[in-house]
């Protein structure tokens, strides 16, 4: 099949314009993670559309996208809380997309709030075009994790292939130093074992963006998804040779995982300046090579009661804190 585009790069276009170019059925999975029309300063595009405005423009691209999908493609759709709902009926009962599964994507150093909880998660919508046709390979070990069973309780019953993960997905806020040996894992699998990370300031009761701080930080770009949680989505819902679209290239982190995990891809994007940065970054990397980040969800920040401290001097003028030496009990999960 003939693309009017090359692969494996990105292209300056509008998204819109782009996929309407596109044969029908020429894409085995796609991502998008749009602007979320709430006054993100872009360099060249509006984040600050009236709301019709912008159903109606997401409506025409997620329906292109819904037609230049293989029937039995997957399309995975990023978005924040302020249009979640209206996106997910309108891909469901206008564009004709089934809903697989609805992830919320709790995250750590989100912007801190005064007035209001403050925000520690993403919506991850997952879209399929036949309920019963479609790539998801969870049989793999790969894209498996132990379960309670194992960890946990030593149930000779449990299935030593361990399981899937939970449609609530955390990520770690920095990469590992190591990878766990073979057959461990650092899955956080119950809530007792995050009962030191909880807090009460967060609208998610429970728990990395890609802070500017990490060392996976392209810098270019102020929305930068970890790659490891485009790997689970590319792992799990394309095959090796699949051809993975992204029409909201941004920091081309979707972009670069593909390539990582030996799948073409295509891009677009209107900033020429994110097009010269994505293309440095992925001429930077080879199929094959390591995703960035951890691959576990662990916790890999050091403890409060294990990090550094100021001298007295130092802190003079700085409220003292308490320092919590054991995690409180949350109601509800005692053990």
């Amino acid at each position: 099949m003939k693309l009017p585009f090359a692969l494996d790069t990105i292209h300056h276009h509008d998204c819109l314009d782009a996929l309407r170019q596109m044969p029908e059925g020429c894409v085995d999975l796609a991502f998008a993670d749009p602007p979320f029309n709430i006054g993100y300063d872009y360099d060249v595009y509006d984040d600050g559309k009236d709301p019709e405005t912008y159903l109606g423009w997401c409506r025409q691209w997620i329906e292109q996208v819904h037609r230049v999908l293989s029937p039995t493609g997957a399309f995975w759709l990023a978005i924040g809380d302020e249009y979640a709902a209206e996106l997910k009926v309108m891909s469901q009962r206008e564009v004709g997309f089934h809903c697989r599964s609805w992830v919320v994507w709790y995250y750590t150093f989100g912007v801190n709030c005064k007035a209001k909880f403050t925000r520690s998660h993403a919506h991850l919508f997952y879209f399929v075009k036949d309920t019963k046709q479609f790539t998801f390979r969870g049989e793999e070990l790969e894209n498996r994790i132990p379960s309670a069973r194992q960890l946990v309780y030593a149930d000779k019953r449990a299935n030593p292939r361990g399981r899937l993960p939970d449609d609530t997905w955390i990520l770690p806020p920095s990469p590992a130093e190591e990878l766990p040996s073979a057959g461990a894992s650092t899955w956080v699998l119950r809530p007792q074992d995050l009962a030191d990370r909880f807090t009460a300031a967060e609208d998610t009761w429970y728990f990395p963006r890609v802070a500017g701080t990490f060392k996976e930080r392209e810098g270019f770009h102020g929305c930068q998804m970890p790659e490891q949680l485009l790997g689970r989505i590319i792992r799990l819902c394309s095959n090796e040779g699949n051809t993975v679209l992204d029409p909201f290239s941004g920091s081309a982190t979707t972009l670069a995982v593909a390539k990582k995990l030996n799948r073409r891809f295509l891009g677009f994007d209107l900033s020429e300046q994110y097009i010269t940065r994505g293309l440095e970054r992925l001429a930077g990397i080879q199929p094959g090579d390591a995703l960035d980040g951890s691959p576990e969800p662990t916790m890999s920040a050091p403890t409060t009661a294990g990090g550094k401290r100021l001298s007295d001097k130092e802190a003079t003028g700085i409220p003292r804190r308490r320092l919590v030496k054991k995690a409180p009990v949350i109601p509800g999960m005692e053990e």
